[in-house]
C-alpha cells in the first residue's frame, strides 16, 4: 500500500475529504521524522513504537575489490510494533 492508497483508505472510511487527509497524513509523517532527528522515541499506543538506533563506525570490504573501507558513525530509524498490531496481523483471516 502506498501513502496516495493509505489515503483514499482513510477519506473513504471516515467520509473526509481526500485533501484534508493528505494534510494530516502529511503532518504526522513530519511530525514523526522531526521527533527522530531530535532523538525522540514516538510511541503510538496499540501501533508500536518509533527510536533513532546509533550504528558505530566501523571497517568494511568493497564487494567488488575487497579492498577495505571505513564505514562512517550513523542514526538508524527503527520501528518495534506493539502488541495490539502484532496481534491484529497474526489473527487467521
Amino acid at each position: 500500500m502506498k501513502k496516495a492508497d493509505l489515503v483514499d483508505v482513510v477519506a473513504q472510511q471516515k467520509n473526509l475529504q481526500r485533501q484534508q487527509v493528505e494534510t494530516t497524513i502529511d503532518a504526522l509523517i513530519d511530525a514523526i521524522a522531526d521527533g527522530l532527528s531530535r532523538g525522540e522515541r514516538i510511541d503510538l499506543r496499540g501501533f508500536g513504537a518509533f527510536a533513532v538506533r546509533e550504528s558505530a563506525a566501523r571497517t568494511g570490504r568493497n564487494p567488488q575489490t575487497g579492498a577495505p573501507i571505513e564505514i562512517a558513525a550513523r542514526r538508524v530509524p527503527t520501528f518495534k510494533a506493539g502488541k495490539e498490531l502484532r496481534d491484529k496481523v497474526n489473527r487467521p483471516a
